[in-house]
């Protein structure tokens, strides 16, 4: 594997962990906007900030490492794609903004008035990241950024591949953090929510996998590269998706969410590895291919080193964060 592929390879294991750590806390917003009234839906709203409470800051970290890997490695791309989707990437980091001081502000409200307001902004901004990341995401497959980064701010990512891809997104992250939630809820003794939960993440399941398949019919002619790709070296990705959702979903109705949520992370991550491998060779689809966009030899050797020293301290700790709020004590308090 030449240096500009394995570089290009550490940064899309960023994606891939972003979509999958941060599209389940993410995801975890629409049941907290969906929950109910401040009565009804405490319980909900209570677990939502139990599960992803400890954690919610520390997926950044993996955008923050795409981004810079992608900014010092292929800095022409990362300059071209920031020119032409400049709108959709302020209104993600509006959303994250957002969100994040609103899950904060929540807890200290002091008027139960104020409570909901950053509770509401909390909730929609959950929707309005992913979505916009995903436009971005389609945006790029599609061949709508150019190289040269003269790209029609608002044309290049108002497309059918884009809007699907944002839809596809939110819906992905919805699906991956119910199951989530349903296994917690089980694990700390909530049966009646974990009901409700499993109930309504079979539902953004099954919608999901709709807008999935209506998607594939404006793919076909906004994006023929790609769709190219998923029909050819993809297609195996792209089938173990499907079967791995159906599997989730089967595994849902057998009210055993615990196993759903292996299921759920293989289907989440086989839809964003098989864009990866779909578009490969490209960086920027019809644009420009990986060994084209690398920067300088020695950049990329430098950035390798961090990425080993990154992947000895950060990703230990990180481990064991996340083990320990999956743990049953931690579930208990």
């Amino acid at each position: 594997m030449s240096l500009p592929m394995l570089v290009a390879a550490a940064l899309f294991v960023g994606v891939l962990a972003y979509a999958l750590f941060g599209g389940a806390d993410f995801g975890s917003g629409f049941y907290d906007l969906t929950a109910g009234g401040a009565s009804r839906g405490a319980e909900l709203r209570t677990l939502v900030d139990h599960s992803i409470g400890p954690v919610w800051e520390a997926n950044h970290v993996w955008l923050i490492y795409v981004l810079v890997m992608w900014w010092t490695a292929f800095p022409e791309t990362f300059a071209s794609t920031m020119s032409t989707l400049i709108f959709p990437m302020l209104f993600a980091l509006l959303g994250i903004v957002l969100r994040g001081a609103s899950f904060a502000f929540r807890k200290y409200s002091a008027t139960l008035g104020q409570a909901r307001l950053f509770g509401a902004v909390f909730a929609s901004s959950s929707l309005v990241t992913p979505f916009f990341l995903g436009a971005v995401a389609g945006a790029i497959a599609s061949g709508r950024v150019p190289a040269s980064g003269r790209g029609d701010v608002w044309t290049s990512w108002l497309t059918p591949t884009s809007l699907f891809g944002g839809l596809i997104a939110v819906g992905t992250c919805a699906f991956l953090a119910g199951t989530f939630l349903t296994a917690d809820a089980v694990r700390s003794g909530h049966e009646v929510l974990s009901e409700q939960l499993r109930r309504r993440s079979l539902a953004v399941g099954v919608v999901t996998g709709a807008v999935v398949f209506a998607a594939l019919v404006p793919l076909t002619r906004d994006a023929p590269t790609l769709t190219e790709g998923l029909a050819g070296r993809a297609a195996p990705l792209v089938v173990l998706s499907a079967l791995a959702g159906t599997a989730t979903l089967v595994l849902l109705l057998r009210r055993r969410p615990a196993e759903a949520r292996v299921t759920a992370v293989t289907a989440v991550a086989s839809v964003v590895l098989g864009w990866g491998v779909a578009q490969y060779p490209y960086l920027l689809v019809d644009e420009i291919t990986i060994a084209d966009a690398a920067g300088a030899p020695a950049t990329l050797r430098a950035l390798m080193v961090a990425v080993v020293l990154a992947g000895i301290i950060v990703v230990p700790a990180l481990v064991y964060l996340f083990r320990l709020t999956q743990s049953e004590s931690w579930s208990r308090h």
